[in-house]
């Protein structure tokens, strides 16, 4: 051992590294083809992808026209609704809860009241005017219900039906014309 040459154990350590160097680029070049063969070549071109998706939602859109189409021949058709003439409705809600005994009871009666005109704004005009003098005439039509008066829908109709009678009458001294169509409850509760 003694021998041996310090030239041929260098040469024998280069070879050594030069092994390590080669079976290491050996070991990368074999990964990257690998990898190129199970995920590089197996995917489309974004392109093309977007062309296929394109066919084929145009072939669903042909297909569902199509299909429709042969539902519209077979179906029946309806007559025309006819044209009439309508109108705006303007609402106003008078403010707060109006609050009120029942006649002939220890109950009480609470309910919002707003009301109604297909005519122009002239009419709300008025009653925003005269709203003093309007919550007073409600107020007193409340006033001569009892409750079994004001009990089920019935009885809230002709309520509404009495309400819109008086204060058509107030407008019309006031300003002479009503123009209420309809009062409308917002809230009602007996306590």
């Amino acid at each position: 051992m003694a021998d041996e040459d310090p030239n041929a154990k260098s040469s024998r350590g280069l070879i050594k590294y030069g092994l390590f160097g080669v079976g290491g680029l050996l070991l990368i070049v074999i990964g990257l083809g690998a990898g190129y063969l199970i995920f590089g070549s197996a995917q489309p071109e974004p392109a093309e992808e977007i062309e296929k998706i394109i066919e084929r939602k145009m072939q669903e859109a042909e297909d569902q026209k199509a299909a429709e189409e042969d539902n519209a021949s077979k179906q029946k058709t309806s007559k025309d609704t006819p044209v009439d003439e309508t109108f705006v409705t303007i609402y106003h809600e008078f403010p707060g809860i109006f609050t009120t005994n029942l006649k002939e009871s220890r109950r009480m009666l609470q309910v919002g009241i707003g009301v109604s005109t297909q005519y122009d704004d002239t009419v709300m005009v008025n009653v925003e005017s005269h709203q003093l003098a309007l919550r007073s005439v409600i107020l007193n039509v409340l006033s001569g219900y009892s409750e079994e008066d004001v009990a089920g829908v019935d009885g809230r109709n002709r309520l509404a039906a009495e309400l819109r009678d008086a204060l058509n009458s107030k407008l019309e001294a006031l300003e002479n014309f009503g123009g209420i169509e309809e009062v409308h409850f917002t809230s009602f509760v007996k306590q």
